[in-house]
């Protein structure tokens, strides 16, 4: 038998939180699948659960200053039709899973999951996304990319609840994304790409691009973006051909049921190369 709770209250949640361990449940679309038990019989979770998506206090997108904020038991049917929400993650989440499923899941749990292909994920790294998370006593945040550190690992301790992600308002980049699964809805990524850019008097300013499924966790050098800060069209074209080759090393699959090591690295290759093209046209 599964023990389970079910908290009214933020206070209570992070209270039963750190006395049980129990594992939060939003929608369970993530944890019902891995967990799942024979046909007609409860999931096999080893631990505790705590079910919290009657908590007011973790619903709503809200702007605060100059940040978006999507709280943690945000269902993603709401974040998809949020006008607050930057296109590029509204575009994500259209394609995530089937309607139903977008009106239980949440991107906490997405995040949570930690999963390389997670179809959000990816887009929130560009975003510079970060995470929330409250204990009984404090609060702290963390950059999204700090906050998942494996495959199923992350940065959450055993007192602690997400409570919200946090997103910087970003209104006037060009966004790309491009999400390549067996089927065009209810599918799981093979890989994933996002590129964002912002330009002015015809030079960049910011450049972000995330690949998803592709390594451990989600690739992203914000060390290789700074480096074509300030370039021209023809700066960048001159040095195009070496920042794809230094993305390139980046990129190391893996085989598994949904794709090949070598269909990920060539297709994603390809991606990259678009999105090039793209910063090119804009600079035009």
């Amino acid at each position: 038998m599964v023990k389970s709770f079910m908290p009214r209250t933020l206070t209570e949640a992070v209270r039963i939180r750190k006395e049980t361990g129990a594992v939060p449940i939003a929608g369970g679309t993530d944890l019902m699948v891995r967990y799942r038990s024979i046909a007609g019989t409860l999931p096999a979770f080893p631990w505790p659960v705590m079910f919290i998506s009657t908590i007011d206090e973790l619903k709503g997108v809200s702007l605060e200053q100059d940040t978006v904020v999507i709280k943690a038991g945000t269902e993603l049917s709401v974040v998809s039709e949020s006008p607050l929400i930057h296109q590029v993650l509204r575009d994500a989440v259209c394609q995530m899973a089937a309607p139903s499923l977008r009106n239980m899941g949440t991107l906490a749990g997405n995040i949570c999951n930690a999963s390389p292909a997670g179809d959000a994920v990816c887009v929130l790294y560009a975003l510079n996304a970060e995470v929330e998370l409250a204990t009984e006593k404090s609060m702290r945040r963390m950059p999204l990319s700090d906050f998942i550190t494996g495959p199923g690992v992350t940065e959450l301790r055993s007192n602690e609840l997400m409570t919200a992600i946090r997103i910087p308002e970003l209104k006037s980049a060009v966004s790309f994304y491009k999400k390549v699964g067996t089927r065009k809805a209810n599918a799981l990524s093979k890989l994933s790409c996002t590129g964002l850019l912002y330009t002015k008097h015809n030079k960049i300013v910011d450049m972000r691009l995330a690949l998803g499924a592709v390594a451990p966790v989600v690739v992203r050098s914000v060390e290789l973006e700074k480096s074509v800060y300030g370039m021209s069209r023809t700066e960048f074209s001159t040095y195009e051909n070496e920042l794809f080759q230094l993305y390139e090393k980046l990129i190391v699959p893996i085989d598994d049921q949904r794709s090949t090591a070598e269909y990920r690295k060539s297709t994603t290759c390809s991606l990259i190369k678009e999105f090039f093209r793209i910063v090119k046209e804009e600079l035009s």
